[in-house]
């Protein structure tokens, strides 16, 4: 996906590079733009922690969509499908982190104003991406040679693309997984009593909450894991200027392409989402074929709510 294809590689390499960025983006085309019909169509899920995931999602669905279209043989129209590849990849990204933010707000340091901010993180998002975005268009010389728009020839041009597009999702990452960290430790020295001690909540519904805190520790994993190809390529590229890997690139295209289908999963396939569906199966799917739907009892509980739902720890008296 980011990987400039061209040099090295004969046409029957680029075909199949084509193929696998193409394959993988409808993938995670298909994943991110579920959870936005879910978000649109499910009015329960309409809560601020899922607006979130939400944005995530359909900054996922649209750097899919950019990253599947777009014809290097037309300048104006491949820059235009570049551009907007990377504003809304790095907007995804961003929005990774707005969510680990949100978490760490709330839980650790027990704000109740997160949902107050939102303005300032649409700023936060669109506007970083915007301006990396522009300052990306320095230093490409716009000569699209490989299968893929988001491509940047020579050494300053890929400096250019390490530091407006790697530089912000390093950065992402090691931010995420501090704060994950956090928020991770706080729970299990303090949210253990807490939620033993809560009103009704039955012994089942407190393993649940333990086996979501325990998924977040995951979320700063699906960056590296959709991006270290991605990261080496790139710095490979700079040290040996037109000289390519074939399965180094590869990877770099399979595994950044994938990064909606992962957030999708990740992030939106949540309890909250899992019983919207039962629910309306329930409804609309009929009785003779009941049996053959997997067993939704147990995302009943209106304990079990989003593993992103905002969290406030109380002081017990």
């Amino acid at each position: 996906m980011a990987a400039s294809l061209a040099g090295s590689f004969t046409p029957h390499d680029r075909r199949i590079l084509t193929a696998v960025n193409t394959g993988a983006s409808i993938l995670s085309f298909v994943g991110s733009s579920f959870i936005v019909l879910c978000y649109c169509f499910f009015k329960e899920l309409r809560k601020f922690s899922f607006k979130l995931v939400f944005y995530l999602a359909l900054s996922d669905m649209l750097c899919s969509f950019f990253s599947i279209v777009g014809d290097p043989s037309k300048g104006i129209f491949c820059s235009a499908q570049g551009y907007s590849t990377h504003f809304f990849c790095v907007a995804s990204i961003l929005w990774t982190t707005v969510i680990a933010f949100t978490l760490h707000r709330t839980v650790v340091r027990h704000k109740t104003d997160v949902e107050d901010l939102e303005a300032i993180f649409h700023l936060y998002v669109w506007g970083a991406s915007l301006v990396m975005t522009v300052i990306r268009s320095f230093g490409n010389d716009r000569r699209h040679l490989g299968v893929l728009c988001w491509t940047q020839t020579g050494r300053t041009g890929k400096a250019v693309h390490f530091i407006t597009f790697y530089a912000p999702l390093w950065g992402a990452i090691l931010y995420n997984a501090f704060t994950y960290f956090q928020v991770i430790r706080m729970l299990n020295n303090v949210t253990r009593v807490c939620i033993q001690m809560a009103v009704g909540m039955s012994d089942r519904a407190y393993q649940f909450d333990m086996k979501a805190l325990n998924r977040w520790g995951y979320y700063p994993l699906i960056l590296i894991g959709s991006w270290a190809f991605g990261t080496i390529n790139r710095i490979h590229d700079f040290i040996e200027l037109g000289h390519k890997i074939f399965w180094l690139t590869f990877l770099d295209v399979g595994t950044a392409a994938l990064m909606g289908l992962f957030n999708s999963i990740a992030y939106g396939l949540n309890a909250s989402v899992r019983r919207a569906i039962c629910e309306r199966l329930d409804l609309f799917w009929p009785d003779r074929f009941r049996r053959w739907l997997p067993n939704c009892s147990r995302l009943r509980n209106p304990q079990q709510e989003s593993e992103l739902v905002s969290l406030k720890i109380q002081d017990q008296q």
